[in-house]
């Protein structure tokens, strides 16, 4: 199963994406991040029977199955997860420096790449903790 994958934003109301394998294709939802995943399953589906009807290409991917992606900004992911964590746990998680992640979480400023890799890392470390289940 192939992987597409979505570039999200978290808004002030809601979510927005794009997908490079679209050009200028761009979802904007109010709402929640469930309903947001919806809504882009819908537009994906209704643009793929739009280029079917009117004979234009799009890629091939959709013809088959395949998995939606999200793949979150720096910013919108901190600013997501700081409502769940604090900056301190997030410090633990991550090895960044709490403030620094404060200023990532706002905009104020934008992380290296090796800082927005160090943030995913750590988020992905805990994801692979948390799904570990004993018996």
């Amino acid at each position: 199963m192939e992987k597409v994958i979505m570039d999200t934003a978290r808004t002030e109301q809601g979510y927005s994406c794009a997908c490079s394998l679209l050009p200028g294709w761009v979802v904007a939802y109010t709402g929640d991040f469930d309903g947001f995943r919806n809504y882009v399953k819908e537009c994906i589906d209704f643009y793929i029977e739009g280029a079917k009807e009117d004979g234009e290409s799009y890629p091939a991917v959709f013809d088959s199955e395949y998995e939606i992606v999200y793949k979150f900004d720096v910013q919108s992911l901190l600013d997501y997860y700081r409502g769940i964590f604090s900056f301190s746990a997030l410090q633990t998680i991550t090895g960044i420096n709490q403030k620094q992640l404060a200023h990532y979480a706002s905009g104020l400023s934008k992380p290296r790449p090796a800082q927005a890799e160090k943030i995913a890392n750590g988020l992905h470390k805990l994801a692979e903790e948390l799904q570990v289940v004993t018996v």
